[in-house]
């Protein structure tokens, strides 16, 4: 197995002058800026007295700056803690502290927030925004801070050259990312990762979705989430792929203008978007070529013309979408298949770095999940037939979680396999089949296993149902559903609403689980950075 750094460090040399990292409409970073950056931060931390495996921790939106200072404390061999920029001020205080961590890269607007006499660890804040000093606890730090620039030129008074560039690879054992989990169960765990892992998941990337030198990438899941960090960033970055990055949230216009306009070779997303795709773009144009689809051939050609509309509004040069983080609609699903859109099926966690599951459109079976990455195995009997929890081996597999013995005394089994919490199936081909979690299993008076996840597949299906969340309420099965309303739609329709989605529901649902009522939600759910609902909200 390649070593990731290995490869940045070959991809800095052989394509020094091409960019590497870019702000959309902003500044714009060659893979030489990167090379320069990353030496003049083992500097720093040589003048400052940072050593090693010390934990710099990252708190801020996503920016080619961002990117920047996660290879600076990744390849000089320091720990590095991303942290959700929208973690609550006393969180990401909480955090800091918790992961050790004696730097912190944040912006102006989230550091005035937080306080600092709660983490007495830290030895400074640099602004990721413009690399200025926004609070130092000693003068030492400070000094190399402000002083690094002008170390860099005494050390290098030609300037780096692409022969100067050598990375450390003999590391894969060691601890390279504490990712602090933003689930659907509660407080977040430091998830400890290893080079070793991320390279194992750079080597799959590019075994079934390669890359290369010169190809563009929007970036916009947030790479304080191991799903956009190791498939959005590092898995294209080290390959020579230019990274565009878009800040915060875009509108969907500003989405698809930035993909026109950057043109990617592959679109790394959650379920949710390409869903307001199909809502909002392909399902009214093939409504209006319903009454063509009778016609020998038309309904095939349909499917054609709209595939190309949809490769085209992203760009045009798309090899693949990957859709992971949570199920695609069988609605979706179903037409993305008949379009032949290139899309990827996936099943991970950020303990698995974060892929368990994976497998290409044309190979998947409809309601799986794919097939394992590395070693899969269901706690069950009779696995194919009966739910058990599924269990992970792999050199990607997470360490365990930092300072959290009562989390690692479960997390793995006597055997030393890996629980991921989640119940799931799996056929004679390795065919992945989740079935939901373990701790939102409902557990009905007759001793039935009722899982949420399958309902709520159920319910996306029924008119007007944008989001469903279904819960155990003194044993009746409950579905709260986000719905999408007409506005002229009269007052008396409107009321007849929840009860004619739970009788279109119970239709294709067996006799034990059948809903029993169905409550409308003012608003959409809270979710988690990869659009999972928090269930611990909404019990």
């Amino acid at each position: 197995m390649k070593h990731y750094l290995k490869k940045l460090e070959e991809t800095i040399r052989g394509h020094w002058n091409l960019k590497a990292l870019c702000d959309y409409k902003g500044d714009a970073f060659t893979y030489g800026d990167l090379a320069a950056n990353i030496e003049q931060f083992r500097l720093f931390l040589n003048d400052a007295g940072i050593a090693k495996r010390n934990k710099i921790a990252i708190c801020a939106r996503n920016s080619a700056r961002w990117a920047i200072a996660f290879w600076d404390i990744n390849v000089n061999g320091c720990v590095a803690v991303p942290l959700l920029a929208d973690f609550h001020p006393n969180s990401i205080t909480a955090l800091t502290h918790h992961s050790d961590s004696v730097l912190l890269f944040t912006d102006e607007e989230i550091w005035r927030k937080l306080n600092p006499e709660q983490m007495p660890l830290l030895k400074a804040a640099i602004n990721v925004r413009d690399w200025s000093l926004l609070w130092h606890r000693d003068e030492k730090t400070a000094n190399a801070w402000k002083q690094r620039e002008k170390t860099f030129a005494l050390r290098h008074p030609h300037g780096l050259l692409p022969k100067d560039v050598s990375f450390h690879t003999d590391n894969m054992d060691k601890l390279a990312i504490i990712n602090y989990t933003s689930g659907t169960t509660g407080n977040p765990k430091g998830v400890m990762l290893t080079y070793g892992a991320l390279s194992d998941t750079d080597e799959f990337a590019n075994s079934h979705f390669p890359n290369h030198p010169g190809e563009t990438i929007v970036s916009m899941l947030p790479m304080a989430h191991m799903y956009g960090l190791a498939i959005e960033f590092i898995h294209p970055n080290v390959d020579g792929v230019t990274v565009y990055f878009l800040g915060k949230t875009p509108s969907p216009s500003t989405l698809l203008k930035a993909m026109k306009e950057v043109r990617p070779y592959m679109v790394v997303t959650v379920p949710l978007v390409m869903e307001k795709v199909y809502a909002q773009s392909i399902k009214p144009a093939l409504e209006k070529m319903q009454r063509f689809f009778s016609i020998p051939y038309a309904q095939k050609l349909i499917y054609k013309i709209i595939r190309r509309k949809i490769l085209s509004a992203f760009g045009g040069r798309v090899k693949c979408f990957i859709m992971g983080g949570a199920a695609l609609k069988p609605e979706v699903e179903q037409c993305f298949s008949k379009m032949r859109l290139p899309f990827t099926v996936g099943y991970g966690m950020t303990e698995a770095c974060p892929l368990l599951g994976w497998e290409w459109w044309t190979d998947f079976v409809p309601g799986s999940c794919g097939k394992p990455v590395h070693e899969i195995r269901i706690d069950s009997d009779d696995p194919r037939n009966t739910a058990g929890e599924i269990q992970a081996k792999g050199s990607n597999i997470t360490m365990g979680y930092y300072k959290n013995p009562e989390a690692n005394a479960v997390a793995f089994t006597d055997d030393g396999w890996f629980r991921t919490g989640d119940l799931g199936l799996m056929d004679e081909e390795g065919n992945i089949f989740i079935r939901g979690r373990i701790k939102s299993m409902i557990l009905n008076s007759n001793g039935q296993n009722i899982y949420p996840e399958e309902l709520e597949a159920v319910l996306s299906s029924c008119p007007y149902v944008i989001e469903s969340l279904v819960v155990d309420r003194d044993r009746k099965i409950v579905a709260l559903v986000y719905p999408d309303i007409p506005d002229d739609m009269d007052a008396e329709s409107r009321k007849a609403i929840p009860e004619m989605i739970r009788s279109t529901a119970n239709k294709s649902l067996p006799a034990y689980s059948q809903i029993n009522k169905v409550e409308l939600m003012d608003t959409p759910f809270e979710k988690t950075p990869k659009m999972s609902i928090k269930r611990f909200l909404y019990k």
